[in-house]
């Protein structure tokens, strides 16, 4: 059984892309629906932050990605989810369009960097620490997990001097790696709840068809169907991500063949990791 994953926001972007027509289509659809120029990497009109641009490139690569799959004749029987990849997830399984993709991810993207302007977040990438004494450390630092991807891979979400507290805190506890990434939101943390009625309203604007292919997501890792969509991408917003439980439930589920559909390769990582554990 072939899944799927389609992977979250990158750190960084290429600025060597893809030259195929089907590149130059899914770009043309971009700067129609979002105003970035992924060739230049501006915005046709306004100024948006360096995250929302990765947003939107992100959702991009994992749509030409996926178009490259079909033509070779590689089909998913399950499509699974991490994070920012639930928009690009959500066509893959034909619920939304390639359009509608690329737009909920910038209008999701702007609404963050506008409501939380002024404010400084950061993400704290920790690896080498398991879960319960990660915890504590969050929370005596006023920041949250966001991302629980192996049993010593996470990721934490707060107000930078927290997340910089926090990973300090960690790296004296024996953490291998503990690195401060800049954003625009406290991504998966209760913290998004301040803006969950903004989300409501952008995502209410979409239709949602009833998934032609399993979508697993990765909070109680169930199948979504047509009706919990727009309430899920609210949640999920608010809400860390559990990958390994994610994979564990694919892996029981029966797939076999795991075809990450993005940039790099941090998920395929991630289920090498899960596996030398198990």
């Amino acid at each position: 059984m072939i899944c799927f994953m389609f992977p979250g926001q990158p750190l960084t972007h290429d600025a060597s892309l893809p030259a195929d027509a089907d590149f130059m289509e899914i770009a043309a659809l971009a700067k129609d629906r979002t105003g970035l120029d992924l060739a230049s990497f501006t915005w046709s009109s306004g100024a948006h932050t360096e995250q929302v641009r990765l947003q939107v490139y992100g959702v991009a690569m994992s749509l030409h990605r996926l178009r490259l799959l079909l033509a070779e004749g590689i089909r998913p029987a399950v499509v699974a989810e991490h994070s920012m990849g639930i928009y690009p997830a959500l066509v893959a399984c034909g619920s939304v369009g390639e359009g509608d993709a690329l737009e909920m991810a910038f209008r999701a993207g702007e609404c963050m960097e506008r409501r939380f302007r002024g404010r400084e977040y950061a993400l704290g990438c920790v690896i080498g620490l398991t879960e319960q004494p990660l915890a504590a450390i969050s929370a005596t630092n006023g920041v949250y997990p966001a991302n629980v991807n192996t049993s010593r891979h996470f990721l934490l979400a707060g107000p930078r001097a927290g997340i910089e507290a926090a990973c300090g805190e960690a790296a004296a506890a024996g953490a291998f790696s503990a690195s401060v990434f800049p954003c625009d939101a406290p991504l998966h943390t209760p913290l998004m709840a301040e803006i969950g009625p903004d989300l409501e309203a952008i995502f209410s604007d979409y239709g949602y068809r009833e998934p032609c292919i399993p979508l697993m997501e990765h909070i109680g890792q169930t199948t979504l169907s047509a009706a919990r969509i727009p309430a899920f991408l609210v949640e999920e917003l608010c809400r860390p991500v559990y990958w390994e439980r994610t994979y564990r439930a694919l892996r029981t589920l029966g797939a076999t063949t795991f075809r990450e559909v993005g940039v790099a390769a941090a998920l395929t990582k991630f289920n090498r990791w899960i596996d030398s554990e198990t």
